[in-house]
C-alpha cells in the first residue's frame, strides 16, 4: 500500500512539474466554459438594421422604437432614399432593412390592413430566419396592441425579400465555411509538422549545413503544399456549384486570388507553431486546438459574431478565417467585387507579412 502512495504522489509531482499538461487540464475546460457559455448559441442578438420610413407617422415610430428596444436588433441608421438600400447590404453594414410605406397609419386606419417590407440578407440561412421570425413577432405583437375593435380588425402584414439566397439554402454558407476551416486545418498542419519532423529525425541541422540558405529550405517545404491547398479550393469549388448548386457571382479569379492569400496566410502560421515545437504530437496538438476551434467559433460560420461579447468580438479580429470566410462568402454569394473587399484583403495581407517575418526571423535565431 505504501508503495503504491509512492507511485501516486510521483505522479501528481510529475503532473504538478508539466505546465503544458496543468494548461490542458485546467485552462481547456475554462476556455470551453466560457466558449459555450458566452459565444456557441443560436440565438441572435443585436443584429444591426436599418429602417427606410416613407410615412414617418407614429405608428411607424412605435414599431421602430419597439425593434430598437428588444435584444434582437440594434437600429443601426435611418435610410432616406430605395438606393441606400443595396448600398448598405454590400458594404455588410446591416442584416435587414425595414421598409415602411408611405401614409402607413391612414392606409391601416382606414383600410385596416398594411404592409411592411422586410429585406434580409439571406446569405446565412440561420441568421436569416431568426431575424425574420423576431422582426415579424414584434410586429405582430404591436399589432394586437391596437386591437380596440374586434369587429374591425387591424392587419399588419410582412412582405419578406431574401437577398442573395431566396430559398435560403444552408449550402451557401457551409461551403465557403468548410473552405476557410479546411485550409486553416490543411495547410498549418502539414507545414507545422513536416519541418518539425526533420527536427525529430535530426536531418534539419544537416540541411541548414548545406550551401542552401534556411529561406530557401522555408520556401521548398512551403510550396507542395500550397500547391496542394489550391487544388482542394478547386475540387471544393466544383463540387460545391454542381453538386449543392452553389453559385460563384462574382469574379473567379479574384475569389482564387484571395484563396492563394489565405493560403500563404495559413502556411506562415504552420511555420512560425514549427518554431515552437520539437516534436510532431506537440505541432498537432497546437494546430487541432488552437486552429480549428477558433475557426469553428470565431469565423462566423457557425455562430454570429454580433451575439458575442465585445471581448471576444475583438478577438476574433485576429482569426484570419473569418476575413477570408466573409471575402468568399462576399464574392461567391453577394458577386462583390475588390471595391468591396479591399479592407479585408490588407487584413489578410499584413497578417500573412507579419506571420512570415516573424516566423523566418525566429527560425533562423533557432537552428543556423
Amino acid at each position: 500500500m505504501q508503495l503504491l502512495l509512492t507511485f501516486i504522489a510521483k505522479e501528481f509531482k510529475h503532473i504538478l512539474r508539466d505546465k503544458r499538461t496543468l494548461l490542458i487540464l485546467f485552462g481547456l475546460p475554462i476556455v470551453q466554459i466560457l466558449l459555450f457559455g458566452f459565444a456557441l448559441t443560436n440565438e441572435v442578438k443585436n443584429s444591426r438594421i436599418a429602417i427606410l420610413d416613407h410615412s414617418t407617422d407614429e405608428m411607424t415610430l412605435q414599431i421602430a422604437n419597439r425593434l430598437s428596444a428588444s435584444a434582437y436588433f440594434d437600429v443601426d441608421r435611418m435610410l432616406q432614399r430605395e438606393e441606400e438600400i443595396d448600398a448598405v447590404f454590400r458594404r455588410d453594414e446591416v442584416k435587414m432593412v425595414i421598409v415602411f410605406p408611405s401614409n402607413f397609419r391612414e392606409t391601416l386606419l382606414h383600410t385596416h390592413k398594411a404592409d411592411i417590407q422586410l429585406i434580409i440578407d439571406g446569405s446565412d440561412p440561420n441568421t436569416a430566419t431568426s431575424i425574420l421570425n423576431y422582426a415579424t413577432a414584434i410586429i405582430n405583437d404591436y399589432q394586437e396592441s391596437l386591437q380596440g375593435n374586434p369587429s374591425l380588425p387591424l392587419t399588419i402584414t410582412t412582405e419578406t425579400r431574401m437577398l442573395y439566397n431566396p430559398q435560403l439554402k444552408g449550402s451557401y454558407n457551409f461551403v465557403p465555411g468548410v473552405i476557410a476551416l479546411i485550409l486553416m486545418l490543411v495547410c498549418v498542419l502539414m507545414t507545422s509538422v513536416a519541418i518539425v519532423r526533420e527536427k525529430e529525425l535530426g536531418t534539419m541541422e544537416v540541411l541548414l549545413v548545406s550551401p542552401m540558405r534556411p529561406a530557401i529550405l522555408i520556401i521548398a517545404k512551403m510550396v507542395p503544399y500550397l500547391v496542394l491547398s489550391f487544388v482542394i479550393v478547386g475540387i471544393i469549388l466544383v463540387m460545391g456549384v454542381t453538386l449543392l448548386d452553389v453559385p460563384i457571382r462574382g469574379s473567379l479569379p479574384l475569389l482564387l486570388g484571395e484563396s492563394l492569400l489565405f493560403i500563404l496566410t495559413c502556411l506562415a502560421i504552420g511555420l512560425l507553431i514549427s518554431n515552437f515545437t520539437r516534436t510532431q504530437q506537440t505541432a498537432m496538438l497546437i494546430t487541432l486546438l488552437g486552429m480549428m476551434m477558433p475557426t469553428l467559433v470565431f469565423s462566423g460560420f457557425m455562430f454570429p459574431i454580433e451575439n458575442m461579447p465585445i471581448p471576444l468580438q475583438l478577438i476574433s479580429n485576429a482569426i484570419p478565417s473569418k476575413w477570408y470566410f466573409y471575402v468568399v462568402q462576399a464574392i461567391m454569394i453577394k458577386g462583390l467585387h475588390i471595391e468591396s473587399i479591399w479592407r479585408e484583403t490588407l487584413i489578410l495581407t499584413g497578417m500573412t507579412l507579419f506571420f512570415l517575418l516573424v516566423s523566418l526571423k525566429k527560425f533562423s535565431i533557432r537552428l543556423t
